[in-house]
C-alpha cells in the first residue's frame, strides 16, 4: 500500500503516485515573515513535516519547496512601521522562523525561494498571461488577472455551487488591488500593483511602471522556478488559502503553460484555543516563546499539533497539553523497559533506533505504521502505539524481539518527529500568593468542603495556574 492522502480538488482519498524514477514535488506555502509564527501557523507547517516524513519511511524521495512571503501587505507596513529596511526586518523573522522550526524537530526544505529573490520571475509570469490575453493593465500601471477567462476558476473551492459573481458580472466598476481579500468576493486580482506612498522605497521597475507583485503570484513563479514548469504531485497549505490563494494560483499559472498545476491539494483544518478562534483581541495568540515561558516544551507542542486529524478542526487546551506531556513519559517508559531487555542505553536509541530506514516488517506496530500510511491518520498511529503499551510486552521479550520492537518504534518516532528524553523546560515557580491560594484549597478539599475547594481552584485558574493534585499534595502549573 502507497501513502494515501485526501485530495481538496477531486475531494476523495487518493495515493500519492510520482514519475518512475522522480521525486515527489511538494510545494508548500511558508510562512508570511512579518513577527513570529504562532501555533496554527505551525500545525499546518508540522502536519506537511510529518507527512514528508512517513513519505521518506514509506520510500519516497521527496523534493520539498517551501517559500518564505518577504513582500507583501503586511510585511511592507510592518517593517515601515518598525523604521527598518524590508530585507533586514524580514531577515530578522525569517531567523526566528527557522529557529522555531528547529526547536519543533522539522525537516528542513529542499529548497526555500523567497517572494523578493523571485520578482523577475514574476514579471516575466505575468507578460506571458497579458499576452496571451488572461490579464490587463490599467491606467496607473497595475495589471490584474481576468477571472472570467479561466473557465475553470472556482474548481478547487467549488466557487460555482455559491453561484457567487465575479466583478466584471456585477459592474461594481472597481478592481481589488489587496493581496488579501473576503472569502466571497470573486474580483478579477491583483497580479502587479501600480507604486504606492505607502509602499515607501519598496518597489521595482517593470514594463508597466514601478510597483510590485500582488501576493498571489509569487507562489507560481516560484513554483515554476523549483520544479522548471512541470505539473507537480502535491500542494499543501492551510484550509483558509484554499480560496482566493491557491484557486488563484491554480488561475494564473494554467492559463500561463497551458497544462494542470498540480495533481494533488493537501488542506490542514484551522486551529482552535480553548474552544475559540484564534485572535490578538482574546490574547490567543499563542508563538512557541509563550508557550516555553510557561513552561511547556516544544515537543510537547509538537505532540500535541500533530495528535488530531489534520482535517478536523483542533482545539489547543491548556489540560491537552499536560496531557500531551503524560503521554511523551509514558513513550519514554516504554523505550526504557525495552532498553533494559537489550542492555543500551537512551543515547544509543536516539542514535540508532530512531531512522527513516523502515524495518521489514512493523511487527506489534504495523497497525499504527498502516493508519500513517492512511490519510495520515496520527491519531489512530498514536491510539494503536498506546494499546501496544498498555499490553506490557517488554515482560515477554527477549533480547532480539526487544531490538525488532524498538526498530519498529524508532521508526515510527521519526515519521512523527518526536524526540523522547529530550530535556525538558523548568516549570515556572509560582508566586507566593498562588501557592497560598493552592494550600487553601488543599486544605478545604481535606475538610470534604467541597464548594469551598471549588471555589479556591476557580480562583487559582483565574489568576493563570493549573492545580494538580497528587496523593500526598499538589502541584501547580502555569496556563
Amino acid at each position: 500500500m502507497s501513502v494515501q492522502l485526501y485530495d481538496t480538488l477531486s475531494r476523495s482519498v487518493q495515493p500519492l503516485a510520482t514519475e518512475s524514477g522522480q521525486p515527489l514535488r511538494f510545494y508548500c506555502c511558508g510562512p508570511t515573515v512579518y513577527g513570529p509564527a504562532h501555533i496554527g501557523n505551525f500545525r499546518t507547517f508540522l502536519i506537511q513535516d510529518t507527512l514528508r516524513r512517513v513519505l521518506e519511511v514509506d520510500g519516497t524521495q521527496v523534493k520539498h519547496v517551501r517559500n518564505i512571503t518577504d513582500l507583501d501587505d503586511k510585511t511592507i507596513r510592518q517593517s515601515m512601521a518598525e523604521g527598518m529596511s524590508l530585507s533586514d526586518f524580514t531577515a530578522k523573522w525569517t531567523e526566528k522562523f527557522h529557529a522555531d522550526c528547529e526547536a519543533l524537530n522539522m525537516l528542513a526544505p529542499s529548497i526555500e525561494p523567497s517572494a523578493v529573490a523571485h520578482i523577475p520571475q514574476q514579471i516575466a509570469l505575468v507578460e506571458k498571461l497579458v499576452e496571451k490575453g488572461h490579464a490587463y493593465a490599467t491606467d496607473d500601471g497595475s495589471v490584474y488577472f481576468r477571472v472570467g477567462s479561466f473557465d475553470d476558476y472556482g474548481r478547487l473551492s467549488k466557487l460555482r455551487q455559491r453561484e457567487l459573481k465575479t466583478q466584471n458580472e456585477n459592474s461594481a466598476g472597481e478592481v481589488n488591488d489587496a493581496d488579501e481579500y473576503d472569502r466571497e468576493s470573486v474580483t478579477d486580482f491583483a497580479l502587479w500593483k501600480s507604486r504606492k506612498p505607502e509602499d515607501g522605497d519598496n518597489f521595482w521597475s517593470s514594463p508597466w511602471g514601478e510597483g510590485r507583485p500582488g501576493w498571489h503570484l509569487e507562489c507560481s513563479a516560484m513554483v515554476d522556478s523549483a520544479f522548471n514548469g512541470e505539473t507537480i504531485e502535491l500542494h499543501g497549505g492551510g484550509i483558509d488559502l484554499c480560496f482566493p490563494h491557491h484557486e488563484n494560483e491554480i488561475a494564473q499559472s494554467e492559463c500561463a503553460h497551458g497544462h494542470d498545476f498540480c495533481k494533488h491539494w493537501f488542506h490542514s483544518a484551522h486551529l482552535m484555543v480553548e474552544g475559540a478562534k484564534m485572535s490578538k483581541s482574546l490574547g490567543n495568540l499563542y508563538t512557541l516563546d509563550d508557550l516555553r515561558e510557561k513552561g511547556i516544551s516544544p515537543m510537547v507542542v509538537r505532540y500535541t499539533l500533530i495528535s488530531g486529524s489534520y482535517r478536523q478542526q483542533l482545539n489547543f487546551t491548556f489540560d491537552g497539553l499536560h496531557a500531551s506531556k503524560s503521554a511523551l513519559t509514558r513513550l519514554e517508559r516504554f523505550v526504557e523497559a525495552l532498553l533494559a531487555k537489550t542492555g543500551e542505553d537512551k543515547d544509543t536509541f536516539n542514535t540508532t533506533y530512531i531512522t527513516a530506514n523502515a524495518p521489514n516488517d512493523f511487527g506489534r506496530l504495523a497497525k499504527a505504521w498502516d493508519a500513517l500510511r492512511t490519510n495520515l491518520n496520527t491519531a489512530a498511529c498514536l491510539g494503536a502505539i498506546f494499546g501496544l503499551i498498555g499490553s506490557n510486552p517488554a515482560a515477554t521479550l527477549d533480547a532480539e524481539d526487544a531490538r525488532a520492537l524498538l526498530r519498529a518504534f524508532g521508526c515510527l518516532l521519526y515519521a512523527l518527529g518526536l524526540q523522547l528524553f529530550t530535556t525538558q523546560e523548568s516549570a515556572v515557580d509560582a508566586p507566593e500568593a498562588i501557592v497560598a491560594l493552592a494550600q487553601q484549597r488543599w486544605d478545604a478539599k481535606q475538610a470534604k468542603n467541597w464548594g469551598k475547594a471549588d471555589e479556591l481552584r476557580d480562583a487559582v485558574l483565574a489568576k493563570g495556574w493549573v492545580i494538580k493534585d497528587k496523593k500526598d499534595g499538589f502541584d501547580l502549573e502555569q496556563k
